[in-house]
């Protein structure tokens, strides 16, 4: 093979190499998907696209989807939503539903509901098709001490308004919850609760629930009311049983200070006989020393001796038979 060959063949081998990566860098066969669907888009952009470290597809797909859809959206918008972290397709698909759906959503508003984190695709659907949302079961007392147990349902629809920086459904959730809360604890009996219970219906719609929310409430429906245990009788029956270990807790108090006491008046009767008994045994010494001493004669002390022996004899006939000791 001569060198002319062979010249031919390395031209050959660098062409496809150069198309290779020309293809690989510059998507082509997605340059012409937009011109065969009527959308043009320069082999810069698309170069550029790559040099930003812009997915093309991600963005000339959803361009092609909203200018065969009649929508004005301009590629730039596209990329700069792309490069905040937002989800182009996502986006193009709201504006589409949007459209259909007669309601009024430009880009800028469903890009900003994009980049909040909601899902903008699913709010224009809840605008069209209300959501239903179901509370779990909520449990309130009435006047009369009767636990009332409520589940609701709040069929709302999404506010494109008022997504970004509105409360979700979780705050929806825990006013109803509240205002349940408030109708059966001011109703003076559990019974106009059962045979009203459009009265939480109403309290709650009244209360204004869905202000400073991503939702707008349509309906609050009672799915299902119940009758829990009845909490005031309860309530008393600890309040008795509470006063009664307050009662049991005076008496033993009361007790134990007469026993203190019963214990204190023995031990003062025990020191006063011991006392007594101290002072007869001084009576012999006494008697002794008086006899001694002049002061009392033998006569005296016979007198008195007889005394005694008198005074025991009238006692003993006064004791009833057998308590003679």
């Amino acid at each position: 093979m001569d060198a002319g060959v062979w010249g031919i063949v390395v031209v050959v081998v660098l062409g496809v190499i150069a198309l290779s990566i020309l293809f690989t860098f510059v998507p082509v066969m997605l340059w012409i998907s937009a011109m065969a669907s009527g959308v043009y888009v320069g082999l810069t952009t698309l170069i550029g696209m790559r040099l930003r470290r812009i997915v093309p597809a991600r963005i000339v797909n959803p361009l092609i989807k909203a200018r065969k859809a009649g929508l004005d959206v301009d590629i730039t918008r596209l990329e700069t939503h792309y490069l905040a972290g937002g989800n182009v397709d996502r986006v193009v698909d709201a504006l589409i539903a949007a459209q259909r759906a007669d309601i009024d959503l430009v880009f800028e508003r469903a890009a900003a509901i994009d980049l909040a984190g909601r899902d903008v695709l699913e709010a224009v659907q809840m605008s069209v098709n209300p959501k239903v949302i179901e509370t779990p079961m909520v449990s309130a007392v009435a006047k009369d001490g009767i636990e009332v147990k409520v589940r609701a349902r709040v069929t709302v629809r999404a506010n494109i308004d008022r997504l970004v920086g509105g409360a979700g459904e979780e705050t929806i959730i825990a006013r109803v919850g509240e205002g349940i809360v408030t109708t059966n604890g001011s109703a003076s009996s559990h019974k106009e609760v059962l045979e009203n219970p459009d009265m939480i219906s109403n309290t709650v719609l009244a209360k204004g629930l869905d202000a400073g929310t991503a939702f707008e409430i349509l309906s609050i429906d009672i799915a299902d009311i119940d009758i829990g245990k009845n909490i005031g009788a309860k309530l008393q029956t600890d309040q008795a049983e509470a006063d009664k270990r307050i009662a049991q807790a005076k008496a033993e108090e009361r007790r134990a200070m007469a026993v203190a006491l019963e214990q204190e008046m023995r031990a003062r009767v025990e020191e006063m006989r011991a006392k007594v008994v101290e002072a007869e045994a001084q009576i012999p010494l006494a008697l002794s020393e008086a006899l001694r001493s002049g002061n009392m004669g033998v006569m005296d002390y016979y007198m008195l001796q007889n005394m005694e022996a008198d005074t025991r004899m009238r006692r003993s006939l006064g004791e009833p038979p057998g308590d003679e000791k």
